[in-house]
């Protein structure tokens, strides 16, 4: 049994340190529901099922925080501070939103982005380490 399904395994902490989870960060990127031309019903359906899982994860105590972002934006680049509108390139390497959860190491989180409903609508999910400081 892993954090996914229900609860962790607890046969494989062995000290204090082992108990002690890890934060990473999900980058969603690129959507078919958020791509030109698709019903707003779509999208609501996606919305409910992106919330639910977060419920799911949040009653685990997995769930640290989300936020999705609006599709507008700059980039500002460089030593010269240049601004450019729509920094994003192709659809679907637009960056949609991010959501931060607790893990006990970057397979656990794996595990965890693989639940996410996002993906059967062609998204994908970046799984990334937040560095401890």
């Amino acid at each position: 049994m892993n954090a996914c399904d229900g609860g962790l395994d607890t046969h494989k902490f062995k000290t204090i340190n082992d108990y002690i989870m890890d934060k990473f960060m999900f980058l969603f990127r690129g959507s078919d529901v958020y791509q030109p031309g698709q019903s707003p019903e779509m999208l609501q359906t996606l919305k409910q099922k992106m919330v639910d899982w977060l419920v799911i994860l949040s009653e685990k105590g997995m769930h640290i925080g989300s936020e999705p972002l609006e599709s507008g934006g700059k980039l500002v680049n460089g030593k010269n501070r240049t601004i450019v509108d729509s920094p994003f390139g192709s659809l679907k390497e637009i960056v949609g939103g991010c959501t931060f959860v607790q893990a006990t190491d970057l397979g656990e989180a794996v595990e965890i982005a693989k639940s996410c409903p996002i993906l059967d609508t062609n998204a994908t999910i970046e799984v990334r380490p937040v560095q401890k400081l």
